[in-house]
């Protein structure tokens, strides 16, 4: 294979596209969770300072020990997010993908770098809570942008619906991203704070968690809503669609309360960081799968009068 051929492989087909995209969505879910690992081993200043790892090494030397190692790995994974979407960037832009898909693919690159800032930052500040959830924020960002690019080079069909049906997946999706939100004020409540003296949010975990959980319930109740209607109005691929947020949000909604209850265990921990990235996905899938009834038929109609001419 010569070299010609191996880069139009990489970077010249639809192919190469979709495998670039998916490569970098499960790669920004996977760095939810990886990030929950340097935060529950406690590495969250395993490397002191930012950008060195401390006063005078950008790698970790031997007295940080296994810390250090955890949490500069976490930072190495960004230059992969960062590969993995130039590797998406270059295709679309090489294959003429539709705008939308070349604008998007940019901004989830320049997205990524940012990731490092907001962990110096955190660093910086002792890992102060508040700026620890905005690393969470940023790659739930990152995720629904990835899939909002995965649908259209998936060639997702995309439903025209009322206007009741898109207000209630549009309020389903924002009430389940507020509870993601308030599921990071848990976090920065709780006993997990990345290292043993960083401060904590100062509120009680009982009340938050039984808010964050109010969030949930509401977000599941909109997707059996959505399901429901979906199915009534006979549009398979969108009750398919919310049926699978539905089934997503049970899941993550059951490891949720058995951590709770099962104070916080390590590996449900992570479970729960996992759900998040794949309760992302299944809601922005849901969110980018539909379109106004109205606006879709105005463009059909448009396209039937300008073929006419």
């Amino acid at each position: 294979m010569d070299g010609l051929t191996l880069l139009s492989r990489l970077f010249g087909t639809h192919t190469a596209l979709r495998r670039w995209s998916v490569a970098s969505l499960v790669a920004n879910i996977g760095i939810i969770v990886t990030g929950a690992v340097v935060r529950l081993t406690g590495s969250g200043l395993g490397c002191p300072t930012w950008p060195r790892c401390d006063a005078e090494n950008y790698i970790p030397r031997g007295e940080l020990g296994i810390h250090g190692v955890i949490e500069f790995g976490n930072r190495l994974l960004t230059f992969v997010l960062i590969v993995l979407a130039l590797g998406a960037a270059i295709t679309a832009f090489r294959i003429a993908a539709p705008r939308l898909i070349k604008w998007l693919t940019v901004i989830i690159g320049i997205g990524i770098p940012f990731q490092g800032v907001i962990g110096g930052i955190t660093v910086l500040t002792g890992l102060n809570p508040w700026v620890v959830s905005l690393h969470l924020v940023l790659s739930v960002a990152l995720v629904v942008l990835c899939t909002r690019v995965l649908v259209s080079v998936y060639d997702m069909p995309v439903t025209p619906v009322t206007p009741v049906l898109r207000t209630l997946v549009v309020g389903t999706f924002v009430t389940m991203m507020i509870s993601i939100y308030l599921g990071t004020v848990v976090t920065g409540s709780g006993p997990h704070s990345g290292d043993g003296g960083a401060a904590r949010t100062g509120f009680h975990i009982l009340p938050v968690a039984q808010i964050h959980a109010l969030a949930v319930w509401i977000a599941m109740g909109g997707t059996v809503l959505v399901v429901l209607a979906a199915l009534r109005q006979g549009h398979r691929i969108v009750s398919r669609l919310g049926l699978a947020l539905l089934a997503s949000g049970i899941l993550q909604g059951a490891i949720g309360y058995l951590q709770f209850f099962t104070h916080l265990p390590t590996v449900l921990v992570m479970l729960h960081m996992l759900g998040i990235g794949i309760v992302t996905t299944a809601a922005s899938a849901l969110l980018f799968g539909i379109g106004s009834a109205q606006k879709m038929s105005g463009s059909t109609a448009a396209a039937t009068k300008t073929s006419a001419r």
